[in-house]
């Protein structure tokens, strides 16, 4: 099966950071925005969904959902301001700085570094 395959087949994981994170951040948005966020990230980075809730239950997912908010703020709807925000973080790329400090490869798009490194982290988690 291919990648939207799996996508349609998966059914969205549940935020396990209510307090924070991209959820806690979205407010009264937030219903509608996770299920939007969480394909638009996945489809974006080719990720799956367990790697891509941990990437939005982290502080990096609280900055991207301020970024989603800038597009709300900015009049578009919530998917607009989802597309817009995934679209600026895949346009960022991983400097010298990051790739140092967090060891993801310089010039991957941002969006994708850090959600990989995100999913590396839940991982060591649970170890």
């Amino acid at each position: 099966m291919d990648f939207a395959g799996r996508l349609r087949n998966n059914s969205i994981p549940a935020t396990r950071n209510e307090d924070w994170g991209f959820w806690g951040t979205m407010g009264r948005h937030v219903s509608i925005a996770w299920p939007l966020a969480m394909r638009a990230v996945a489809t974006a980075t080719g990720e799956d969904f367990d790697t891509v809730r941990a990437f939005l239950d982290s502080r990096y997912g609280r900055h991207f959902a301020d970024e989603v908010h800038n597009g709300l703020y900015d009049g578009k709807a919530v998917q607009d301001a989802i597309d817009a925000a995934t679209q600026k973080w895949m346009g960022w790329t991983i400097g010298r700085m990051t790739s140092s400090q967090y060891g993801i490869p310089r010039g991957l798009p941002y969006l994708t570094g850090f959600v990989i490194q995100s999913g590396i982290d839940a991982q060591a988690e649970a170890a």
